[in-house]
């Protein structure tokens, strides 16, 4: 894959409003997130506790883990409280023509 092929993800009109949806998508497990207007993409697996991010409660822009409550910024996939210390990996992503693309590489 090189870095200017974006994978077709989802269509827009399928993504929940203000809330977070799993998705696998080229053999990866992903979480996409719509805060407002705006959608946001991370690996769906806490990197504390190994649960699925899709299975939590997004707030504003703060995704909590459904096993111990940690918290990452969807934005960026920093953590934002503890027990989580490490990233979120996240991803790229547009909306053209009422799709929703992803770039994985």
């Amino acid at each position: 894959m090189t870095a200017s092929n974006w994978v077709d993800a989802m269509s827009a009109d399928d993504l929940p409003k203000d809330d977070v949806v799993g998705l696998s998508i080229a053999g990866r497990d992903i979480a996409l997130y719509t805060v407002g207007d705006a959608v946001y993409a991370t690996d769906n697996q806490c990197t504390h506790g190994h649960a699925r991010l899709c299975d939590g409660f997004l707030d504003g822009h703060e995704i909590e883990c459904p096993l111990h409550q940690g918290k990452f910024d969807v934005r960026s996939g920093a953590p934002t409280c503890a027990p989580v210390t490490e990233a979120v990996r996240t991803y790229p992503v547009k909306v053209e023509g009422g799709r929703v693309f992803l770039r994985l590489d």
